[in-house]
């Protein structure tokens, strides 16, 4: 777990207003879900022979010997919030949500056991266009932030039914191939042989390379939705591969799947994935309620901003108030206010702690910011302020206090 410092929270704010504003942009809400949640509802939606459920989920009992569970991923929570609060009748919400989530699992590049992700949900809509709609925000997205060089890659994964077929079918082929399997891999047989297709040990491609494809073994209907799929991606000119060794890990995944991969985070590659969830409403205990959403996490975009020196917009420091005597930092207190009330969208620092006037000069200096206001006896006694251009070569201006408004409303307005 890590902490993010000051020098690092601009691109996260970048980040989060860029993604809030598309997000907005496209209807959706905002839900706000707890970090803890029981620990059954993980087990019955994520799975429990899933990697995250067997191995990497913080769970603990509480004073009632209840067993809680961090969150490790959002989706669930989401769809139980919703059913809670009644936000499936006659609804078809479309929600956001962004947050920590908590898998005990080996730290590296992107990967953190505190982790946080933006993810986003819809219910109610049973078509391809709102999984279009949600890969064409993501589209959206990559170069409202500055990135490049990720790709879109598609898979269907059917039905159920149709995917206890073809589980049938894998589990025939890998076993003619016992020999070839790693252990994880001899232990996923048994229990959940799809993530097979999904392993990175190199020894093993060949033979996964040569697997039946789950694409090959599609029902009618997921095969026509998978095709219409195509046809609005294609529409809207976003290029993708169909990878029919996508599954991703979680078991409540059906139909549509998709994932936003780069080559730049090393094994992390994943930036944004998601899919259709159809089932899980009712796995849980609800109606049948066809769903569809994805996340991203948000310590690799930002890694990717990073590796692309993407600018960030900075908030200027409009002004830094340096005051000398105890009577001009009582009245300079009082000023400070009133110019903020005065002044919208200003930003200004006032000197805390007293200092030399090279001390105070320093500081702000440091801040930023682009002028110093300057008050001591002599703008006490005259009713005045002193005004020194930080950025640029030019002489300082000594000014009535009445006349301080408009300048700043000039200064923020011109930096804007």
């Amino acid at each position: 777990m890590h902490d993010i410092l000051p020098e690092q929270i601009a691109h996260w704010q970048y980040l989060e207003r860029t993604v809030i504003d598309i997000l907005t942009g496209y209807g959706y809400k905002e839900i706000r879900m707890p970090l803890l949640e029981m620990t059954d509802l993980f087990c019955r939606s994520i799975g429990e022979v899933t990697d995250i459920v067997e191995k990497e989920m913080y769970s603990f009992a509480d004073r009632n010997g209840d067993s809680l569970t961090l969150r490790p991923e959002g989706t669930a929570s989401c769809v139980r919030a919703c059913m809670e609060n009644g936000l499936l009748h006659n609804q078809s919400p479309k929600l956001w949500y962004m947050g920590p989530m908590f898998r005990h699992e080996r730290p590296q590049k992107g990967r953190y056991r505190q982790f946080y992700q933006i993810g986003v949900e819809t219910f109610g809509q049973a078509g391809a266009d709102i999984d279009a709609e949600l890969i064409s925000m993501t589209a959206r997205l990559w170069p409202a932030l500055g990135l490049n060089d990720i790709r879109l890659e598609i898979n269907s994964l059917g039905s159920s039914e149709a995917r206890a077929a073809y589980r049938s079918v894998l589990v025939g082929y890998l076993n003619e191939y016992r020999d070839s399997l790693d252990e994880d891999s001899l232990r996923r047989l048994e229990t959940n042989p799809l993530r097979i297709l999904d392993s990175k040990n190199p020894d093993m491609q060949a033979m996964i390379e040569k697997a039946p494809k789950l694409i090959d073994h599609l029902d009618e209907e997921s095969r026509i939705h998978f095709e219409r799929l195509r046809a609005y991606l294609d529409a809207v000119g976003i290029g993708y591969i169909i990878n029919p060794r996508l599954v991703r890990g979680l078991d409540y995944y059906s139909k549509t799947v998709f994932e936003w991969v780069t080559d730049k985070l090393g094994a992390q590659g994943t930036v944004c994935a998601g899919g259709r969830y159809d089932g899980l409403v009712e796995q849980l205990s609800g109606k049948p309620t066809p769903a569809s959403g994805f996340a991203m996490g948000i310590e690799r975009l930002i890694a990717l901003m990073e590796d692309a020196s993407v600018a960030i917009p900075e908030q200027p420091v409009h002004a830094y108030m340096v005051m000398f005597g105890d009577t001009a930092e009582l009245h300079g207190l009082e000023l400070v206010e009133k110019l903020r009330t005065a002044v919208p969208n200003l930003n200004l620092v006032m000197n805390c702690g007293a200092g030399s006037f090279k001390s105070q000069f320093k500081r702000a200096d440091k801040s930023g910011a682009l002028w110093a206001l300057i008050l001591g006896d002599d703008e006490m006694e005259n009713s005045s302020i002193t005004i020194k251009d930080l950025r640029q070569k030019s002489e300082q201006q000594n000014i009535a206090q009445t006349e301080l408004v408009e300048k700043l409303r000039n200064l923020v307005e011109t930096e804007k």
